[in-house]
């Protein structure tokens, strides 16, 4: 009774975070990019990137802060949700539409993602980060947030053009029984700011509650931790990636789908691990210990991906289509059913 107790609860986080990052903080978030003049690029590789990722990002905070050696759950979700977002997200755009990408945007993100791999595989295969670990890993995210201001004047190309239906936002017309009950929560649209803070606090609560009940059913399933983060938070903090990259991708932008699962990815290793650890560093000292055989067959695995997914694009000329998204979903299903049979 216990463990499906703890399962709905999960579901119920999941769910709630997945409606709260995509109807209240990533539109406050666009409002607040705006009032601070950002170009699209700037926005999306900061406050768009910090809006997709921010369950990972307190997932993993949480998890270094609790006492008892839970840094499982938080890396095991960073490296879980970026297989997701690379293969499951990546081989379901592939199949809703065949699409020709923008080469100069995804090589951008595909290098610094190669580093931002190489980094976590540092500090996995030495068994702990280090103060300089988490300094390096804020660092490069620094200079992608750069790279992706400038990477025009390098490699010039255009953004792609399409027709964006009207949405209502916020708590404006027809909205279902979750976001129903959000609205007695959350202050009107026009308030972003406080609607900004707001859903900080709710996602922070709600990380707060799936690292806590991951905990639980890891010792109720007498199962590692790394694998419940591997898996089950992984796919479900990765919600919000994967409606929005599916969204676009349906408008035609293949484009920002991909560059949103693999831009996402870069936050999430960099930000996502590199905040907390130093934090939790500069307060307590230390490292951060990282050993596993689970996360480091899993690391490993996710650099292997990223080739495979490299080789793809340039064998393709840049152009993913239905032969691509099943090779890439078949990828993430044979990882998948790999954690479950060694259990």
């Amino acid at each position: 009774m216990s463990i499906l107790l703890y399962g709905l609860a999960m579901l119920l986080c999941f769910v709630l975070l997945a409606r709260i990052v995509d109807k209240f903080f990533v539109v406050s978030l666009d409002r607040i990019s705006n009032d601070l003049k950002l170009s699209s690029d700037a926005a999306g590789a900061t406050l768009m990137a910090v809006g997709s990722s921010a369950p990972e990002l307190f997932v993993a905070l949480f998890s270094v802060l609790k006492p008892g050696n839970h840094e499982a759950i938080g890396i095991g979700s960073i490296v879980g949700s970026a297989l997701f977002n690379l293969l499951a997200i990546g081989g379901l755009v592939a199949l809703v539409r065949k699409t020709r990408l923008t080469w100069q945007p995804v090589l951008r993100d595909i290098l610094f993602y190669f580093i931002a791999v190489a980094l976590l595989l540092w500090g996995i295969i030495d068994g702990d980060f280090s103060l300089w670990n988490a300094v390096a890993f804020l660092v490069v995210y620094i200079i992608y947030v750069w790279a992706v201001v400038n990477w025009r004047k390098f490699f010039p190309y255009k953004d792609v053009e399409f027709e964006q239906e009207e949405e209502e936002e916020g708590c404006d017309g027809n909205v279902n029984p979750v976001d129903r009950a959000l609205c007695f929560i959350f202050p009107k649209a026009e308030k972003y700011y406080w609607v900004f803070t707001v859903s900080i606090l709710l996602i922070a609560g709600l990380s707060w509650v799936l690292v806590e009940t991951a905990i639980e059913i890891s010792i109720l399933l007498n199962i590692p931790e790394a694998i419940i983060a591997l898996t089950v938070l992984a796919i479900g903090t990765s919600v919000p990636d994967l409606i929005s990259s599916l969204i676009v991708a349906k408008q035609g932008r293949g484009d920002m789908a991909i560059s949103n699962a693999i831009g996402s990815n870069i936050f999430d290793i960099l930000v996502g691990l590199g905040l907390p650890f130093l934090i939790v560093m500069l307060i307590s000292g230390g490292s951060i210990e990282a050993s596993g055989q689970n996360l480091t067959v899993s690391s490993f695995i996710l650099f292997a991906s990223l080739i495979a997914f490299a080789i793809l694009l340039l064998v393709n000329r840049w152009k993913i289509n239905w032969l691509t998204g099943v090779i890439l979903l078949g990828l993430y299903v044979a990882y998948i059913a790999r954690e479950i049979i060694l259990l």
